[in-house]
């Protein structure tokens, strides 16, 4: 069984390959489907919205002795000032949240009263806050504003380092993919989405541009004069390409996602649900779309649009004319493995090879 670094040399080097660019059309339809299916879930169950987004009131009871959501449910209903159950927290290990609609200043004093004897404490063990309708209203738009901006400026910002519309639209596609993904999980766990949740939906479309950039950094270098041998067609050259930023987009994956997900598993179980967890899990589950996309989409999306020029199609078909009649290398070059230059391990030579300064005689 070869090594983490043995087979990460392999792939660099060709002599190991996984077949993404050529099963393109399965990746690509997988991410269509889970693009379609996180839309659909978030259309059917919707989304937790904060308060920050709706709208409302809301109390936080410290220093309570049991944290049932029951007793708070109970007090509120008792007042008869809202309509529904209210939204109830755990924050912390003695602390509890709750959000009602908005109430005036004398329904805020009223229910301030009624949670404190419902959890037992001090009237000023209770905070409250409330933000009205329309300040949700401006947060959301905000919110929707800030990620349009952001992927306008991603579309320009690739066209021009690339100067390739493909590998633009190629990137757009893949973000698409990462942002469905995460709040289809956020609408089936029902975490709630607060402005901090926004944050980190912004972080990971960086995060996953980042990779993404890499993976086509590697693209443009080995796909430059393509067109200028007959031996291996764009296709072959991408999929090399996948394969040698492969073990690095691994290993920067999981360094990202290991201090995330310890913030994730202390806010989620020691802080309780209510603190970190927004942020928390829009990050791990972005950054893992995001490192999947960059490999198993945006590559197999770039081809797709590249083999949509004649120049392409017409190159491709002189290499595959090329490979006809040679019996030896066609098993070889049917898998559509390219081959490099194998890295080895360098070495020192010895003194007598290293450089020597001259000696000055007077």
């Amino acid at each position: 069984m070869m090594s983490f670094a043995q087979w990460g040399n392999a792939l660099y080097s060709g002599d190991k390959s996984y077949r993404v660019i050529p099963n393109r059309k399965i990746f690509v339809g997988v991410a269509a489907a889970a693009i379609a299916l996180g839309f659909v879930l978030v259309a059917i169950m919707g989304l937790n919205r904060s308060i920050e987004f709706t709208g409302g009131s809301q109390f936080d009871v410290a220093h309570v002795s049991d944290q049932s959501e029951s007793f708070a449910a109970r007090a509120v209903s008792e007042t008869g000032l809202v309509e529904g159950a209210p939204k109830v927290t755990r924050v912390g290990a003695d602390s509890v949240r709750i959000q009602t609609t908005s109430l005036d200043s004398a329904q805020t004093a009223s229910m301030r009263e009624a949670l404190a004897r419902a959890y037992g404490v001090d009237a000023s063990e209770v905070q409250s806050s409330s933000i009205g309708p329309s300040w949700g209203s401006s947060v959301t738009t905000k919110a929707a504003q800030s990620l349009f901006i952001f992927m306008a400026l991603v579309a320009l910002l690739m066209t021009l380092y690339f100067r390739s519309w493909r590998m633009a639209a190629s990137a757009l596609l893949a973000l698409l993919h990462d942002i469905a993904v995460t709040v289809g999980v956020f609408a089936v766990l029902q975490v709630e989405v607060s402005p901090a949740t926004v944050i980190g939906f912004l972080t990971i479309l960086g995060y996953s541009l980042y990779d993404t950039v890499v993976v086509f950094d590697k693209v443009r270098e080995l796909t430059g004069d393509v067109y200028d041998q007959e031996h291996y067609t764009f296709s072959e050259y991408v999929n090399l390409a996948v394969n040698q930023t492969m073990v690095r987009s691994i290993n920067t994956s999981v360094v990202a996602l290991l201090p995330v997900g310890a913030i994730l598993i202390i806010g989620s179980v020691a802080l309780g649900p209510g603190t970190l967890v927004d942020i928390s899990l829009a990050l791990f589950i972005g950054m893992i779309a995001g490192t999947y996309s960059s490999i198993f989409i945006a590559s197999p999306l770039l081809v797709s649009f590249q083999e949509m020029s004649g120049k392409t199609r017409q190159h491709n078909a002189v290499v595959e004319k090329g490979r006809q009649g040679h019996t030896a290398t066609e098993t070889a070059l049917a898998s559509g493995s390219v081959k490099v230059a194998p890295i080895k391990p360098g070495k020192r030579l010895g003194n007598e090879k290293q450089p020597h300064r001259k000696k000055n005689h007077r």
